[in-house]
């Protein structure tokens, strides 16, 4: 406890000595002085940050982010790159849980973090988002007039939502065209299972959209289908998936892997933790590919990476979108909160995907507008990705 006390002693005596310094050489310079948070809040954090963040951090080094940004926000972004680690105000904060524990309108997207961009990873078929026109790898500037940089996913996926029948205003940068976006928010209620059917007598074709509490249960239903109409080969169809919940994306690998690990956990020490499969219930092996692509991300890198560490399914298309960290939201005094990544998880193999993605085993890649048109399923549509797909499943299956 004392040693604990003086740490925090010694972090206010150098926060302020910081501060002061900054201000007073701010104006000897002629520069407006930095209007610093509450300091309060910010050893708070840079407490939580030393103890939790899943890789060592200097206290110096926040401290000098500090106050040479003057924000909390600043400070994460300057000292650790990671677009996922943010802090959240209260009223932030509680907007985020007031619209997550009840039901609301959305407008239909699903969002990350590229290149320190808030950025759509892909908007969700039949919703608003989508009939608006946005696309994957659109980068969100402002919404409604709120400036996006140093915002976390949540606090932007908060401002999004709100009542059914309610408008929201987008500022997206399209390569280098900047384009205002009004959108009339709905309610968004999306199954994961987009599409099943026997493309060829022998091979089946599943389209999982995303992953949630319902996505295991539509799957085993789904393969239950293509078993009865006679499946020897199956195509996983995980393009334009953006992810969702862990627990499903275990789930899911677990139907196919009976032993051996689904993933493994690993903390700032280098420690991993595997979680492994379980052999109950597992599916019979049969010939597999999975498609993917730059807007495959998080649970779907996971499902993906695990069937093929494993040995089960062929991966074609282009490289996924590369989200490997794991974050935990903590309260904090204020009523804020504090966004933080604790962990890095890594496929079934032990590949660390974050920032660069799982890369196909059979690349194809495609241009913008047809890879609109699949999404978007226009009739006549060639999808070369499919195609291939197909190729590899029947000279496995003849």
């Amino acid at each position: 406890m004392k040693r604990r006390w003086l740490l925090v002693l010694a972090i206010i005596v150098l926060l302020t000595v910081s501060i002061l310094y900054g201000t007073v050489f701010s104006r000897s310079a002629g520069v407006e002085p930095q209007k610093y948070e509450n300091i309060g809040i910010v050893i708070e954090v840079v407490s939580l940050v030393r103890g939790r963040y899943y890789q060592p951090v200097s206290t110096v080094d926040l401290l000098r982010s500090y106050v040479a940004t003057g924000t909390i926000n600043g400070m994460l972004s300057e000292t650790l790159g990671d677009p996922y680690t943010r802090y959240m105000d209260q009223r932030a904060y509680e907007r985020m849980v007031s619209q997550t524990t009840g039901t609301f309108g959305g407008i239909g997207i699903v969002i990350g973090i590229r290149d320190e961009q808030l950025t759509i990873i892909s908007p969700i078929k039949g919703t608003p988002g989508e009939r608006a026109g946005l696309r994957a790898s659109d980068v969100i500037l402002k919404i409604d007039g709120k400036d996006t940089t140093y915002m976390t996913t949540d606090e932007a996926a908060s401002l999004m939502r709100g009542p059914e029948g309610t408008g929201v205003h987008l500022t997206i940068k399209r390569g280098d065209e900047v384009i205002e976006v009004p959108i009339i928010r709905a309610m968004i209620n999306v199954n994961s299972i987009e599409t099943i059917e026997m493309i060829e007598p022998s091979i089946g074709y599943i389209e999982l959209t995303n992953f949630s509490d319902s996505t295991y249960s539509e799957l085993v239903e789904a393969l239950d289908q293509l078993e009865a109409e006679g499946m020897k080969g199956l195509i996983l169809d995980l393009r334009f998936n953006p992810g969702g919940t862990l627990a499903a994306a275990l789930q899911v690998a677990n139907e196919f892997i009976a032993q051996g690990p689904l993933i493994y956990f690993q903390d700032r020490d280098g420690n991993r933790m595997a979680y492994e499969a379980v052999e109950a219930d597992t599916r019979e092996r049969i010939p597999m590919v999975v498609l993917i692509n730059g807007s495959s991300a998080s649970a779907s890198e996971i499902v993906a990476g695990a069937l093929r560490d494993h040995g089960l399914a062929i991966l074609v298309g282009t490289t996924t979108f590369g989200k490997g960290l794991i974050q935990s939201i903590i309260p904090l005094r204020d009523g804020g909160a504090l966004t933080i990544t604790e962990q890095v998880y890594l496929t079934a193999g032990g590949h660390d995907i974050n920032k660069v993605g799982i890369e196909p085993d059979i690349e194809i890649v495609v241009d913008e507008e047809t890879e609109v048109a699949i999404y978007l399923d226009e009739p006549d549509v060639v999808d070369p990705q499919l195609e291939k797909a197909l190729e590899i499943i029947r000279e496995q299956t003849e």
